[in-house]
């Protein structure tokens, strides 16, 4: 009986969510203010999620800002604070800055892990810790299908699964002596590795946080890949090398003890006779003789995968090295229906990705706004409630359009993958139809419309995009960016007004 006091006893729920890191915490919080039931399960002790564990340097990437342009608590501080969900009372927002103490504007993970539990505890969120999700059947009923998901604490059903359990599971891709190496998860202590040459197998963020971090203790650093490091600096996005992580690249320019190779690996075998060496045969990308090295460690920072579970067996479709599900822009599972993901997995719902720039799903500042607009959805489109549609006043519309381009946080974070959106009723005039997915925008049909984005193309310029649907037809509008980034100015309201009255005369 002691189980059935807990909180969500096994048993039958609208939805039932599956983790307790940022993307559960987020749509279980946005589900309860719509009043949707739900049961919030997790396989940990307490909320948290992947960060009670990694990054393995304790820092993240992903900044804070104490003290910005804006007001913490307001809507516009988000744009500066990458790491707090979203609360709808005062207390329950901007919580990342009170755990912080200054050293550095990017939280550790403990400070980062603080954050989500006073989160939890500050909303009144209730979890049931401790219980492992082990299964999953889809039961055909009369009344339509639905998921019976088997935990270690007994089954549950539900109408709607929502699954927010991170890109976790580490994964070390096969090849010749790759069992000689170990994963990024089960690195050492740094200082066990002093004095010691090390050999990283990968060069995106997790192998250039290593080598970094590194840096101190190693007698000598190697990072390989077939492919060249790209660097954030260079491609103006969250694509690539974060620049905190970018010393080891300039000590391999500069001849200070660290190579980034670009090579496929040959192999790694032990060294006969060795003291538990280990040597290394790289094939360089550009041709040429093979490269061979001995080295003390090898470390396998070749990223993780989603942990589904048995969501394959049911008929969710997968794709690439992540093995991330294949998802609507809304994050359903396109071939499981009422399968849906919130957290970083939402990273598999591509969006437009314009100039090959994509999303920020994998990213708390990202994350939090799609798990609320998910959250809407499924409460209007699941579960009856309505869908609210606030008029607009025409002669308003401009600063409206304004006061969004600046201080709408989820479109500064969600470049080109979430619009605020304003329908055009025939007969009410202009409505607000909230934040939605983009690509279900443009992909859809329906009464006119204008879609307000912000947008990136890869040159450093941050511009707003407005989309409009004029009669079954979509135009776009870019804007000419700002180079204060403000979005109020003369400049741009005339620009506004000028799509507006495309589609709204007298705007």
């Amino acid at each position: 009986m002691a189980e059935l006091d807990r909180p969500y006893p096994p048993g039958d729920y609208p939805v039932v969510i599956v983790g307790s890191g940022p993307g559960g915490l987020q749509i279980a919080h946005s589900l309860a203010r719509l009043g949707i039931r739900y049961a919030l399960l997790s396989a940990d002790p307490s909320a948290g999620g992947m960060f009670r564990h990694w990054p393995f340097f304790q820092r993240l990437l992903s900044w804070t800002k104490p003290h910005a342009p804006a007001a913490p608590g307001t809507r516009t501080y988000e744009r500066y604070d990458w790491n707090s969900l979203l609360g709808d009372e005062p207390g329950t927002r901007a919580i990342q800055r009170e755990f912080m103490d200054g050293s550095s504007y990017f939280p550790s993970r403990q400070e980062m892990e603080a954050n989500l539990a006073e989160f939890a505890r500050r909303t009144g969120m209730d979890i049931r810790y401790d219980c492992t999700w082990t299964g999953t059947r889809i039961l055909d009923e009369a009344e339509g299908s639905r998921f019976a998901i088997e935990t270690t604490h007994g089954e549950y059903r539900a109408e709607v699964f929502v699954v927010a359990v991170g890109v976790a599971e580490p994964f070390t891709p096969p090849g010749p002596g790759m069992e000689h190496t170990y994963h990024y998860a089960h690195v050492r202590p740094a200082e066990t590795y002093a004095g010691r040459r090390v050999f990283i197998v990968g060069k995106q963020n997790s192998g250039f946080e290593l080598a970094n971090g590194l840096l101190p203790w190693a007698r000598q650093l190697i990072l390989s890949s077939p492919s060249p490091a790209r660097m954030s600096v260079e491609t103006r996005s969250l694509v690539g090398v974060r620049a905190r992580y970018a010393q080891p690249y300039e000590d391999h320019v500069l001849g200070g003890g660290v190579s980034v190779l670009e090579a496929s690996l040959a192999g790694i075998e032990r060294v006969e006779g060795g003291d538990g060496e280990l040597r290394v045969r790289l094939r360089p990308a550009g041709g040429g003789e093979e490269l061979v090295l001995d080295v003390d460690d090898a470390i396998a920072a070749t990223g993780f995968t989603a942990p589904l579970v048995d969501l394959e067996a049911i008929g969710c479709e997968v794709a690439g090295r992540s093995r991330l599900p294949i998802l609507t822009p809304w994050w359903e599972c396109t071939t499981v229906p009422g399968l849906y993901f919130a957290g970083t997995i939402g990273q598999a719902a591509k969006g437009l990705q314009k100039h090959g720039i994509p999303a920020n799903s994998g990213g708390v500042h990202g994350a939090r706004y799609n798990a609320r607009v998910l959250a809407d959805h499924l409460a209007t489109e699941r579960f009856g409630v309505a869908h609210l549609r606030p008029p607009l006043a025409t002669d308003g519309l401009v600063d409206f359009v304004a006061t969004e381009l600046i201080e709408a946080a989820e479109l500064w974070h969600q470049r080109g993958y979430l619009a605020r959106v304003v329908t055009i009723d025939p007969a009410e005039g202009p409505l607000d139809d909230g934040v939605q997915p983009l690509a279900h925008v443009i992909d859809g049909s329906g009464p006119d419309l204008l879609a307000i984005t912000l947008e990136a193309d890869g040159s450093g310029s941050l511009y707003p995009c407005l989309y409009t649907r004029r009669n079954g037809t979509i135009t776009e509008h870019p804007i000419e960016p700002d180079a204060l980034l403000r979005y109020d100015r003369p400049s741009t309201r005339d620009a506004v007004a000028s799509v507006l009255a495309t589609i709204v005369p007298g705007a």
